[in-house]
Parts: C-alpha cells; sequence; structure tokens
C-alpha cells in the first residue's frame, strides 16, 4: 500500500477547496459536473456526490475541486472526499466510465454562432483566454471557456469554484474585460453565460 499525500487548497471561494492528488488529473480539458447526474459519467464523480454534501465538482489539469453545498461544514466532509479520492488514485481505475468518455467536453460553439469575418479577433481572444486568463483561473480551482464572439461581445462559462464565487463576476467583468479590449480593440464587453 502506497502512502499518498493529497494536498488541499482553499480556493475564493468557501464553499469549495482544491484537492491536488499530486499526479495528473485530466490529460487534456476539463470537466465539470454541476449534479449527480452528470457526475454519472466518472465514478470518482458520481463517489463524491454519493456523500451527499456535494454539490459540485470539477476536474482541471492536476487537482480536482469539490464544492459542497451551504450549511454543510468542510470539517465534516474533507476526511470523506479525502478517502474516496485516495481510493480512486491509488487504484488507478479510469476517470471515466469507458462509455461516455466521448462526452468529456461540450462543444465549444454551443448556444453561439461565431461570425467567419469575425474570425481573426475570434482567434486572438481565444489565445488570451488560452495563455492569460486560464491559467489564472485555474489557481483558484475553476477554468473559463469561451462561448462566443458577437458584435463587440464576448460570451464565457465560468466553471468550477470560479462559477460560485461571487468574486468571479467582477473578476471577468474587470479583469478580463479590461485584458481583452486592451489586447483586442473590436471588444466592448464580457458576459457570463
Amino acid at each position: 500500500m502506497h502512502a499518498m499525500l493529497i494536498e488541499t487548497e482553499s480556493t475564493p471561494n468557501p464553499a469549495t477547496l482544491k484537492f491536488l492528488p499530486g499526479r495528473a488529473v485530466m490529460e487534456a480539458g476539463t470537466r465539470d459536473f454541476a449534479s449527480p447526474e452528470e457526475a454519472e459519467a466518472s465514478p470518482l464523480a458520481s463517489a463524491l456526490f454519493s456523500l451527499g454534501d456535494v454539490t459540485g465538482v470539477f476536474f482541471g489539469r492536476d487537482f480536482v475541486s469539490v464544492t459542497i453545498a451551504p450549511g454543510a461544514e468542510w470539517a465534516d466532509v474533507k476526511p470523506d472526499v479525502l478517502g474516496i479520492m485516495m481510493d480512486h488514485f491509488l487504484a488507478d481505475v479510469p476517470l471515466f466510465n469507458a462509455a461516455s468518455a466521448g462526452f468529456s467536453v461540450p462543444a465549444e460553439d454551443e448556444g453561439f454562432a461565431d461570425d467567419p469575418a469575425d474570425a481573426d479577433i475570434i482567434d486572438q481572444i481565444k489565445e488570451l483566454i488560452e495563455t492569460r486568463v486560464r491559467p489564472a483561473v485555474a489557481n483558484d480551482g475553476g477554468d473559463i471557456v469561451y462561448r462566443g464572439f458577437d458584435k463587440g461581445n464576448v460570451y464565457l462559462k465560468m466553471q468550477g469554484a470560479c462559477a460560485g464565487c461571487p468574486s468571479s463576476t467582477a473578476t471577468l467583468k474587470n479583469g478580463i474585460e479590461s485584458l481583452l479590449k486592451h489586447y483586442v480593440p473590436e471588444v466592448t464587453a464580457v458576459h457570463a453565460v
């Protein structure tokens, strides 16, 4: 039996903790689970939701963020979460059930049809999100996904710890909006979807 140390880090959202198993969690992309139904795709996510107090699970590149219900206390939930993660990572079971592996990342263009005439602008926006925004947000246990660009408006989706924190809307508005406007003058506003 290998001893395994899973580190935990707090996030700006007190209901969310980041768990770092010391190894890669997702080889590529990220995955957000907001309900037990969605979690059925992953044995680990399902086990975490089965604790009852867990309302969100998010897989990042080298961490798992877990969000608990209002009123639940981390002091009560954390030992169970750690136990489930240790069992999972020590057993080396796949993160996803074989059948559902194909659904790992939702389509980028969900809900928005980008105008081909804007392709250059959109490439710049995506590049900035990839290089500037996502690494910063990952430190807080979340992710931001590009969802569309329309008449100067950029639509982004917040996931993981970022989706629930009160600071996320402000972060999105101020930080990301000013960053994108600075580099891409065509951008007039940023919206969370």
